[in-house]
C-alpha cells in the first residue's frame, strides 16, 4: 500500500502518492481499451482510479475483528436475538473487480455479553472492502462474529447484485443473489433458524 504525502505544491491536500508503476498499468488498461491516455480528460485519471482503489480495498489495512475488541456485560439480563438487518455495503469481484452493491442482515443470540450495535457493520465493511465473492463474505463476517463474541449463535444473510453479471457478460440488471451461513443454535434448531430468519424478512 502506498504511504500517505503530506501537502505539498503538487499535492496540496496530501492525497496517497501513487507510484508511477501503478500510473502506467492504468494508462495501458486506457489505451488498451481504445482511448488515448494523454488527451486531456484522461491525463489525471490513473492517479484518481489508483486512490479509488486504495480507498475500495481499505479493508486489506486492518483486521475486522478489532471492532468486536469492547463489550458490554451488563445487559439486564437480556439473552434475545441481536439483529442488525438492511446494512448497505459494496464490494468488488475478485473475478472481474466489478461493483458488488447490497445489503445484509447480521444476527446473534448472546452469551453473557453484546457488542455495540455499531460494530457489526463495521465487520462488514472491513471484509466488503476487499476483493471478494459473496459466498466468501457471507462466511467470514458469520466466522468472525462466531470466533469473536463466542454467542450461541450466529446468523449472516447477504443479498446482493454483481456488475459482472448486469453490466456485462449475460448483462442481466435487477438479478439479486441470496447467501447465508449459520452457525451454533441457528444452525442446529430449526426452529430458532425460522425466527431470525422472520425477523430478517426471509
Amino acid at each position: 500500500m502506498s504511504s500517505l504525502v503530506g501537502p505539498d505544491e503538487d499535492n496540496p491536500l496530501g492525497k496517497p502518492d501513487v507510484p508511477e508503476h501503478v500510473q502506467q498499468a492504468v494508462r495501458t488498461l486506457i489505451e488498451w481499451a481504445g482511448d488515448d491516455p494523454e488527451r486531456e480528460g484522461l491525463r489525471d485519471t490513473p492517479k484518481r482510479v489508483a486512490r479509488a482503489w486504495l480507498e475500495y480495498c481499505q479493508g486489506y489495512q486492518h483486521d475486522p475483528a478489532v471492532h468486536l475488541a469492547r463489550v458490554f456485560e451488563e445487559v439486564g439480563g437480556y439473552d434475545e436475538v441481536v439483529l442488525l438487518k438492511d446494512i448497505p455495503f459494496q464490494s468488488h469481484c475478485e473475478h472481474h473487480m466489478a461493483p458488488i452493491q447490497g445489503k445484509a442482515a447480521i444476527a446473534y443470540l448472546p452469551r453473557d455479553h453484546v457488542v455495540g450495535i455499531s460494530k457489526l457493520a463495521r465487520v462488514l465493511h472491513g471484509y466488503a472492502r476487499r476483493l471478494q465473492i459473496q459466498e466468501r463474505l457471507t462466511a467470514e463476517v458469520a466466522q468472525c462474529i462466531w470466533d469473536h463474541l463466542k454467542p450461541h449463535g450466529v446468523a449472516v444473510v447477504i443479498e446482493a447484485q454483481h456488475g459482472c453479471m448486469t453490466a456485462r457478460g449475460v448483462r442481466t440488471p435487477g438479478v439479486g443473489m441470496i447467501t447465508s451461513r449459520m452457525m451454533g443454535t441457528f444452525l442446529e434448531d430449526q426452529r430458532s433458524r425460522k425466527e431470525v430468519l422472520s425477523l430478517m424478512g426471509y
